[in-house]
């Protein structure tokens, strides 16, 4: 008969203390119109946090763990009100989650780490602000500041020279596929399609991710354009797989559309998991609103 792999369901002793973790931690589980991350709060985000991505592996699988895109680590910074480090559920950190930006501005002011509705948060794209909407003293939605849009293929980072990438031909799978390249603090690839409900992302999706022309790999979304005020999307998320939704995406696909002439400046995005007010505003940053929610908390142990 053959035999089962063996695994551990918990990180080890060793990693433990090495981390100077304690054996149960504190954590929320929250989600943004479903792309559901595990926030846990912490005094210092580096140290000895040596080697976060095992326990954002940890964290976020949903057999052995609590669940989610990923792991979201919160606490003070020298630079903002607050700073947030996000681990993809495969352990790579990511520049910048605009769903978990508006969760993590719902985590500090419901626990009251803060009674500002305005609130600055660093993260590895920059410092970003939060503005808080509150519905019987509580955050129901959050509008965040995603900065503003790089289309240089060589800043996104893309293996392409020129200006821009908008609606150019990549070879992928065997197939030529038009698409636009946009960074919002992570590479986006834009592709417009028909069908996109029919699409079998878990195999096509991996041909987008690892494509020689993004070198540190790229989220794709896939959309139907359904008026000058609405998109359809779909997201391939690297290192998360497909996801019910993603903010930086969302914003990707507003200034994509807006440079291939498809839709208005401000236009609703419509993912798998809700709805997002995405604004490409005059001064050139995109603006992203929509709603964070907790889902539970509680504490897991570790070994």
């Amino acid at each position: 008969m053959a035999q089962f792999e063996k695994r551990l369901p918990r990180l080890g002793q060793e990693y433990i203390e090495k981390m100077q973790l304690p054996q149960k931690l504190a954590f929320t589980k929250m989600e943004g119109i479903g792309n559901d991350y595990v926030y846990v709060w912490m005094d210092n985000l580096d140290f000895p946090l040596t080697d976060p991505a095992p326990l954002a592996v940890f964290m976020s699988d949903r057999n052995y763990g609590v669940g989610g895109d990923g792991l979201v680590l919160i606490g003070k910074s020298d630079k903002a009100d607050f700073r947030m480090r996000m681990f993809n559920n495969d352990g790579s950190e990511g520049n910048m989650c605009g769903n978990a930006s508006r969760c993590v501005g719902k985590f500090l002011y419901d626990r009251g780490r803060t009674d500002k509705t305005t609130v600055t948060l660093e993260t590895k794209s920059g410092i970003r602000t939060l503005n808080l909407t509150l519905e019987n003293g509580k955050v129901s939605s959050v509008t965040v500041d995603m900065g503003k849009p790089v289309v240089k293929p060589c800043d996104i980072p893309m293996n392409a020279d020129g200006d821009t990438f908008i609606n150019k031909e990549i070879s992928v799978g065997g197939a030529l596929i038009k698409g636009t390249g946009v960074s919002m603090g992570n590479p986006h690839f834009v592709v417009t399609m028909h069908d996109i409900a029919s699409l079998d992302l878990p195999v096509i999706g991996p041909n987008f991710e690892h494509h020689e022309l993004f070198p540190e790999r790229v989220n794709t979304e896939f959309i139907e354009v359904v008026s000058r005020q609405k998109v359809r999307m779909r997201v391939w998320e690297r290192g998360s797989g497909e996801t019910l939704a993603c903010g930086t995406g969302a914003c990707a696909v507003l200034v994509a559309c807006v440079l291939n002439n498809y839709t208005d400046r401000k236009a609703v995005i419509e993912l798998r998991g809700g709805e997002l007010v995405i604004n490409w505003a005059d001064d050139g940053i995109v603006y992203m609103t929509g709603p964070a929610r907790e889902v539970f908390s509680g504490e897991i142990e570790l070994i």
